[in-house]
C-alpha cells in the first residue's frame, strides 16, 4: 500500500522532478563551458576534455582532436538548447502521465530526450568538422573567432537570409507547437518514443543549425555570444509572434554581414 501512494505522489510531481532534472543538467552544462572559457582566457588555447587545440598560428590540430572537440560542442548544446527543449519534453512527460494513469502503454521520458539530443549530437560531431576544416585553413583566431571579415560577413547575410526561408517557417513551426508534434508524430514503444525525439531534435536542427554557425562570428567560447545566441533562440521558440521576431532579426544580422565585408572593401 505504502508503495502504491509512494508511485502516484510520483506521478503527480512528474514534471516537478523532470523540470529539476532538466534544470540541473543545464546548469553543470553551462558550469563546464564557463569552466572551459575560464581555462582558455588564461591559457589563450582550449582545453576541450584536458586535450590543448591552440590557435591557426601556433599549431595544426590533428583529427584525434575531433573526438574532444565533438564532445565540447555536444556539451554546449545541450547548454543551449535545453531551455528551449524544455516545453516539448515536459509536454511529452505530461502526455506519458496521463496514458499510465490511463493505464495504456507509456516508455521513460529519458528516452525521448535522449532521441533530441542524439540529433544534437550528430550535429556536433558534423560542425566540429567544420571547425577543423577552419582552422586549418587558418580562419579562426586562437579564440575560435573569425579573423576573416569576409567570413564572418558571409555566414551573418547566410543566416539572415535563412531567417526568412521555407525551411526556416516549417522547422520553427514543429518545434514552437509541442502538443500539435505531439499529436501528429505519436509512435508508440520505447523505439517510438526514440524515433520521436530524434524528429523533433531534426526540427530543431533545421531550425537553429547557422544560428550556432554564428558562434564562429565572435568566438565559439564566448560565453557572452552563447548566451545571446541561446535567448535568442528561446524568445523566436516562445513568444507569440516569433516567427516575425526571427525574421526581424535575420534583417539586422544580414545588414550586420553586408557593413562587415563593405569595410573589407575600403
Amino acid at each position: 500500500m505504502m508503495a502504491q501512494v509512494s508511485w502516484e505522489t510520483t506521478l503527480k510531481h512528474d514534471r516537478r522532478i523532470i523540470a529539476g532534472m532538466l534544470a540541473v543538467l543545464a546548469l553543470l552544462a553551462w558550469a563546464y563551458m564557463a569552466h572551459e572559457a575560464h581555462l582558455m582566457n588564461a591559457t589563450g588555447v582550449c582545453q576541450c576534455l584536458g586535450m590543448q587545440m591552440a590557435g591557426p598560428d601556433t599549431k595544426a590540430w590533428s583529427p584525434s582532436e575531433l573526438v574532444p572537440l565533438s564532445i565540447m560542442w555536444s556539451e554546449m548544446m545541450i547548454a543551449m538548447m535545453l531551455p528551449s527543449a524544455a516545453p516539448m519534453i515536459l509536454m511529452f512527460a505530461s502526455v506519458n502521465r496521463k496514458r499510465r494513469l490511463d493505464q495504456r502503454p507509456f516508455v521513460p521520458t529519458g528516452i525521448f530526450a535522449s532521441g533530441y539530443f542524439i540529433s544534437w549530437t550528430l550535429f556536433s560531431i558534423g560542425i566540429a568538422i567544420v571547425q577543423w576544416a577552419l582552422h586549418s585553413a587558418a580562419i579562426l583566431s586562437p579564440r575560435m573567432a573569425s579573423r576573416s571579415d569576409w567570413f564572418a560577413g558571409s555566414v551573418l547575410i547566410a543566416t539572415g537570409i535563412f531567417q526568412w526561408s521555407p525551411m526556416k517557417q516549417s522547422c520553427l513551426a514543429k518545434c514552437r507547437t509541442p502538443l500539435d508534434f505531439l499529436l501528429t508524430e505519436w509512435r508508440e514503444g520505447r523505439s517510438g518514443a526514440l524515433i520521436m525525439g530524434l524528429k523533433q531534435g531534426t526540427f530543431c536542427v533545421g531550425c537553429c543549425w547557422l544560428l550556432m554557425i554564428l558562434l564562429f562570428v565572435a568566438g565559439v567560447m564566448n560565453l557572452w555570444w552563447i548566451a545571446l545566441i541561446t535567448i535568442f533562440v528561446l524568445i523566436e521558440k516562445l513568444i507569440p509572434h516569433g516567427l516575425w521576431f526571427a525574421r526581424g532579426t535575420g534583417l539586422l544580422l544580414a545588414g550586420w554581414g553586408v557593413g562587415l565585408i563593405a569595410a573589407a572593401l575600403r
